[in-house]
């Protein structure tokens, strides 16, 4: 593995996760809810889906704009990074449900248990990231040293 130091941020790393820090502190202490996004996605498509009133959602729906507005933001300002994908639409959908499956098996996702739950030293949440890191180092292992 190679580090790319000339394109290491740190101060725009550093900015980012006060942003979330914040945004997190904000949403629990001012709503009394967790900043989980697999939850905060789930429950206004389920309200959806059933036909209920999308009003009691009003919050998570202004956090997903929020969430799809950022970029576009950060654009004003700084050119976005540069991404690519090494893997075709099959991988991408496969990572997709598997990420998908285990956001239910863990009872929410890496921002939920990672960010929320770990800084409210919950045990579970400790338990999830640990189960989330394992599985990725050794996905990445079998994928770069077994196949």
């Amino acid at each position: 593995m190679n580090i790319a130091w000339t394109q290491f941020t740190p101060w725009t790393a550093l900015a980012g996760g006060l942003l979330i820090g914040l945004a997190t502190a904000l949403y629990v202490l001012g709503l009394g809810r967790i900043a989980g996004i697999a939850g905060i996605i789930a429950s206004p498509l389920r309200a959806w889906l059933t036909g209920a009133s999308l009003r009691p959602e009003r919050s998570r729906l202004l956090f997903i704009v929020g969430l799809l507005l950022a970029p576009w933001v950060w654009w004003i300002f700084v050119a976005l990074p540069q991404a690519s994908v090494d893997v075709g639409w099959p991988g991408l959908i496969a990572a997709g449900l598997l990420v998908g499956i285990g956001s239910r098996l863990g009872n929410g996702c890496t921002s939920g248990h990672g960010v929320c739950g770990l800084s409210r030293l919950s045990l579970r949440s400790l338990v999830n990231v640990l189960v989330f890191m394992g599985a990725g180092f050794a996905t990445v292992f079998l994928i770069r040293h077994a196949f």
